[in-house]
């Protein structure tokens, strides 16, 4: 019987993310760790060599009192990224960063858009993750490039494109 070979590829970008997760959220339906660790690893764009993210889900409360900390705004958003150069690699150095995702919106916006709960995590990873690596939506065509990127990464994961109206 013949063994499988492992992709070398694939192997090469496992070891590249260090990540750490922190759940501080009580709500039921967090995201297994196996799926951040997919959608994190996916999100490296090829330049990357290797990354240390941490990850924390939070409740609501805290979500809003880090955005309004850090962005100005009293309400729990989706995602918030944090990295530690604003995207820009230092030579030597890993991509470091933190994503903070507030379950309690993630659940409310999967509901609201007909998505699986799964589905609009690995989405919203992707995009907390790209973020780290200097992507922006603060302009049209910065959005749109954006948005085409994470379309074919959540696809490449498995789950239908997040700009699409799909049902679960």
């Amino acid at each position: 019987m013949k063994k499988a070979k492992r992709n070398p590829l694939l192997a090469r970008r496992a070891a590249r993310l260090e990540l750490t997760l922190e759940e501080r959220s009580q709500s039921p339906g967090l995201p297994d760790p196996k799926l951040i660790r997919r959608a994190c690893q996916a999100a490296l764009q090829r330049g990357v060599r290797q990354a240390q993210v941490s990850i924390v889900i939070v409740d609501a409360e805290e979500g809003r009192q880090l955005n309004l900390d850090y962005r100005g705004k009293d309400y729990a958003t989706n995602v918030l990224s944090f990295a530690l150069n604003e995207g820009e690699s230092v030579a030597g150095l890993p991509l470091f960063g933190d994503l903070v995702l507030c379950a309690p919106v993630v659940e409310k916006e999967a509901a609201e858009q007909g998505k699986a709960l799964d589905a609009h995590y690995a989405h919203l990873l992707v995009h907390g993750m790209l973020h780290l690596q200097g992507f922006d939506h603060e302009q049209d065509q910065e959005a749109e490039e954006m948005e085409a990127l994470e379309s074919v990464i959540v696809q490449k994961l498995g789950y239908p494109d997040p700009y699409h109206e799909e049902q679960f």
